[in-house]
């Protein structure tokens, strides 16, 4: 059995992938690191990750890093749990949601509160007349559900009137792994940034 260790912060961008590891039901474990006290930057997390960032996966002891590739592991190594669907074509969309979710929507909040509401206005659009990202439910779903539950929940103002996104963020919050996973990082306690 492959042995699975989440270097987590709870609430940042690591919980897109402690909610995937909930919907595979596979067993785990969570190791909870402090930005406060600076537990990222310190020498036993640098050994394992040099970037100091989180999510961390390691899977038997090898690290993968950043949301999209530790997602897109998890989708490929538990294809039972059908979170990529098969079709290429889908695939590539999900993963170029990913790429946008990674570099346009997750910056702009240090770029001002007008590039915030271009951008996630675009990001409503794009989305479309569909339930998930891609037509099914994947990791481009858990991943852009996790960066507009950080938006809706920080302490700035957000835009109103994202529709889509706001229906997708209701259906998020009903599935079990997404209850499951913010019970755990409640209790973990959030360490973020207004």
């Amino acid at each position: 059995m492959t042995s699975l260790t989440l270097y987590l912060s709870p609430g940042s961008s690591s919980m897109a992938v402690h909610v995937a590891l909930h919907e595979i039901g596979v067993p785990f474990e969570t190791r909870s690191l402090s930005f406060h006290k600076k537990e990222h930057r310190q020498p036993p997390f640098l050994a394992v990750n040099p970037a100091g960032k989180v999510p961390t996966l390691l899977v038997d002891g090898t690290p993968v890093t950043e949301v999209a590739g530790c997602l897109l592991y998890l989708a490929r190594r538990y294809p039972d749990a059908r979170l990529l669907p098969g079709d290429p074509l889908a695939e590539a969309q999900a993963v170029s949601w990913m790429s946008f979710i990674a570099s346009t929507l997750h910056p702009a909040r240090r770029m001002g509160e007008d590039h915030v509401t271009e951008v996630w206005t675009l990001a409503d659009r794009k989305f479309g007349q569909r339930d998930w990202v891609v037509g099914t439910y994947s990791i481009a779903d858990i991943h852009l559900f996790r960066l507009y539950w950080r938006l809706v929940n920080a302490a700035r103002p957000y835009p109103k009137g994202l529709n889509r996104l706001e229906s997708l963020y209701e259906r998020m919050m009903l599935r079990p792994a997404v209850q499951r996973t913010l019970e755990i990082e409640a209790e973990l306690g959030y360490e973020l940034p207004a």
